[in-house]
This record gives structure tokens, sequence and C-alpha cells, in this order.
């Protein structure tokens, strides 16, 4: 089950981001649920050079399960 997450954007990006989503046959949703996959992910496999700088900005305690994380907030 999907929960829904509110973001603010500068609406230049949206456009941006609606294009290519459309130029690639996806939603923006699953974009940005691929994206933020990545870079939270431990999986070197999933490493992109360009998501490795920007993993570096996120911090999460070595202990963090994303998954077990994204199936509580899912039921909540």
């Amino acid at each position: 089950m999907n929960t829904k997450l509110t973001l603010s954007l500068k609406k230049s990006v949206i456009e941006k981001a609606k294009q290519y989503a459309k130029a690639n046959n996806q939603s923006l949703s699953q974009i940005i649920e691929s994206y933020l996959e990545k870079i939270t992910s431990d999986d070197p496999g999933l490493g992109d050079p360009e998501l490795d700088s920007i993993r570096r900005i996120i911090s999460l305690p070595d202990d963090f399960d994303l998954k077990k994380e994204s199936r509580i907030s899912k039921h909540s």
C-alpha cells in the first residue's frame, strides 16, 4: 500500500519533471520513488556517480531499515 507525500518544488522543476516522466512513460511518483530508493540504498549495484555525491547529504543511523520503515509508514 502506498502513502501520500506532499512536496513543495519550483514550478519550473515540476513542469520539466512532468515532461521527462511523460517522455519516459513513467509517473512522477515512480521517478521520485526510484530516485529515493537509489539514494538511500546500501546496494552498491544501485550506485550512480551523480547520486553518490547527493547520497552523502542524507545521514541515516547505521541500523536504519528502509524496508521496515517503509512498511510501517505505509500502514500509518
